[in-house]
């Protein structure tokens, strides 16, 4: 299983991947002319013809044995610069009457545009059949969540000083989310599926246009809607799981038609990006022993022909990492390369 930047070929695997991602799953809507716009957009990224702050570099997990995409993720290289970028804030507004002896507080929604210029890490999804299961596949999630570190450590000059993640609000049996049903769908005369899947198009300047512009009392929404609020699809756990333990934080934004949460953080206090580093290449004939559970993250350090995988062993003492001649074609690096590494234990 290795990483690399999606191309134009993938066209039929991409579609196939967005018609399995599920209700919520904005940012890969099943549609081909936007999904090949996608493709090209990052093709122009990759060959760096696309200024700094609309880059959009999207990945895919390739099975070498199949030719098969077990999964995709992407980095946005700054959001709402071409289209508005909203989100609601969670606040509180205090209330008190000294007649009363009253002092009360309230939770409030505001509708914001604060992130406006962040990175975003985003579209990460696997297929039900590589996860998990067999030792295989049991880290594949942690690929693709992780190698996206690896990649803004090492090209870091073309982000910004943010990075957050946009995580899959709760829906329940039938596919229906509690928030929308009691907040979003009064403003927007649309089923939520069309809803998320203009915003998906990047159709979204209706939100600015049709949602409230002043505070929503939150004790004015349901029980049901009340705890969507900053919650997640179960689906979605593993991945803020992951991103978490990187150091991403829910500080009180949610999405404005689900109610999951969006965590943040400073890229540069990321612990993927903190802690990953350098490493100079040998390649050694035939094969070499592997480690039951690989624990070493590893990248290329050239934007043309980008590659991540797993390494079965670590650098030795002087920063030099051996790769045998399989590791060495996945990566498509040879003897005298340099490699962006991360210990996972150590990153733990």
């Amino acid at each position: 299983m290795r990483m690399r930047p999606i191309v134009e070929t993938d066209i039929d695997e991409l579609q196939a991947l967005a018609r399995e991602t599920g209700v919520g799953f904005t940012s890969l809507p099943d549609n081909r002319d936007f999904l090949a716009a996608r493709i090209a957009s990052t093709v122009s990224a990759f060959e760096e013809r696309t200024p700094v702050d609309q880059r959009l570099y999207f990945f895919v997990l390739e099975d070498e044995e199949t030719g098969r995409l077990a999964g995709c993720c992407a980095i946005e290289g700054q959001v709402g610069r071409e289209t508005p970028f909203y989100h609601y804030r969670l606040g509180t507004l205090a209330h008190s009457s000294v007649q009363l002896d009253l002092h009360r507080t309230i939770d409030t929604l505001f509708l914001s545009s604060d992130h406006t210029g962040d990175a975003e890490v985003a579209s990460l999804f696997l297929r039900p059949e590589y996860r998990g299961g067999d030792r295989r596949h049991q880290r594949n999630g942690a690929l693709l969540s992780m190698m996206r570190w690896l990649f803004m450590a090492e090209f870091r000059d073309r982000f910004p000083d943010k990075v957050l993640a946009e995580m899959r609000g709760v829906f329940d049996e039938r596919g229906r989310s509690p928030f929308w049903e009691c907040l979003g769908s009064h403003f927007f005369p649309l089923a939520f599926d069309e809803a998320d899947k203009l915003t998906g198009l990047g159709q979204k300047s209706f939100i600015g246009e049709l949602m409230p512009k002043f505070p929503i009392y939150t004790p004015f929404l349901s029980d049901e809607a009340r705890a969507c609020i900053g919650q997640v699809h179960e689906h979605t756990r593993p991945a803020l799981a992951m991103l978490k333990k990187q150091g991403l934080r829910w500080e009180g934004y949610i999405d404005i038609f689900d109610g999951g949460p969006t965590v943040e953080a400073y890229i540069d206090d990321v612990r993927g990006v903190r802690l990953s580093r350098r490493c100079r290449v040998e390649v050694k004939a035939g094969s070499l022993e592997q480690s039951p559970r690989p624990r070493w993250l590893a990248a290329t350090t050239g934007m043309a022909g980008f590659r991540a995988a797993w390494l079965g062993r670590g650098p030795d003492e002087e920063g030099v990492v051996t790769l045998d001649e399989a590791e060495a074609r996945r990566l498509e690096v040879a003897a005298g390369d340099t490699l962006r590494i991360l210990d996972t234990e150590e990153e733990a």
